[in-house]
């Protein structure tokens, strides 16, 4: 299976905080989880903990190269630019991730945040996103138990594969 490519200064392990949620199931593909990523405005359908979407210099309302983009996480206005974007394609994971960042001085947040969907085999898919962040934000949520990146990405995962699941029906 293939992994998430990490920017420098972002490799896990090295980072002040690290996220990991996978879930691989039958009975979809790619082609029908990638619209609902894809496109923010649709996220707040499907994960609560996503809100105040919008794009800057006229983009959206899908994510491609380089575009910028806001939205608000966890708590946090999160700025956003979007680092790695690779459509689905046979035979080739899909892939999208983003810096994002909050805050200034002691309070900065600063994230990488990528996902990546591929098709197995026996009519699987796998959705891996990871998060990697650093700051003095990040440091105390690395703290916190239950863990709230895990949760909450965990939530986002659920709710993407409901969505898709319901979209087909």
């Amino acid at each position: 299976m293939n992994a998430i490519i990490w920017p420098e200064g972002y490799i896990p392990g090295f980072c002040d905080n690290f996220a990991s949620n996978e879930v691989i199931m039958a009975g979809l593909s790619v082609k029908e989880i990638w619209p609902l990523l894809n496109t923010p405005s649709l996220w707040p359908t499907y994960y609560k903990n996503s809100a105040d979407i919008r794009f800057y210099n006229k983009k959206g309302p899908m994510l491609e190269q380089d575009v910028r983009f806001y939205f608000t996480t966890f708590g946090f206005p999160v700025e956003a630019r979007v680092t790695e974007y690779v459509p689905p394609a046979a035979g080739e994971p899909a892939r999208i991730a983003w810096h994002g960042w909050s805050g200034e001085g002691e309070t900065r947040l600063d994230v990488h945040h990528a996902w990546l969907l591929e098709d197995l085999s026996g009519g699987r898919v796998r959705i891996l996103t990871q998060e990697t962040q650093n700051g003095n934000p990040a440091k105390e949520l690395a703290k916190a138990s239950p863990n709230p990146m895990i949760n909450g990405h965990q939530e986002w995962l659920d709710g993407l594969v409901a969505a898709a699941h319901a979209a087909k029906a």
